[in-house]
């Protein structure tokens, strides 16, 4: 009897510590996993906006592009819609482009939201997480200002101002 005792309590402790050792490995190394760097070609992607158009990142060649990522629930995304949006009227005749990625919402919410705030630049969904994950999205909102090469200029996560999407749209201005 204390002999199954002292196994199954042994057991139960190797689990956890299996389980904290990889907690602490993962939390230690998060930041090791960043797919894109700064200096570095973006990843390519290929996504379809709210009007069924492909949208693929390297047909933006020559142009900067402003990559948002994003979510209908997610209160900092929405306070910066219409900062981005303002912007992307501003900048869309000078070179640089928006495209912003939700992630893996359904096409209603999406279109809902994007009635709602009124806005004018390509939206396309992630469905199946892909694009989120080659650039390692977390936590969002999360940009990446792509120059007019194709190369990540910034990452930023976190709420934008007005003039910080301003300053970033000029920063990626061809």
């Amino acid at each position: 009897m204390k002999k199954r005792r002292l196994v199954m309590r042994t057991t139960i402790l190797v689990i956890l510590a299996a389980a904290v050792a990889y907690t602490l490995y993962a939390n230690l190394t998060k930041d090791n996993r960043m797919k894109v760097e700064v200096g570095k070609k973006a990843p390519d992607f290929v996504l379809v906006d709210m009007e069924g158009e492909k949208h693929k990142l390297s047909d933006y060649k020559g142009q900067g592009v402003f990559l948002n990522f994003w979510g209908t629930w997610c209160k900092p995304c929405e306070a910066e819609m219409p900062y981005i949006n303002n912007q992307y009227n501003h900048y869309k005749d000078k070179g640089v482009q928006v495209l912003a990625v939700n992630v893996s919402e359904s096409e209603l919410a999406v279109n809902r939201f994007a009635e709602r705030k009124g806005l004018d630049f390509p939206i396309v969904i992630d469905t199946d997480s892909q694009v989120q994950a080659a650039y390692g999205i977390d936590p969002l909102p999360a940009t990446f200002l792509i120059d007019k090469d194709g190369k990540v200029v910034k990452y930023h996560t976190g709420t934008l101002t007005e003039s910080t999407v301003r300053e970033f749209m000029e920063k990626i201005k061809p």
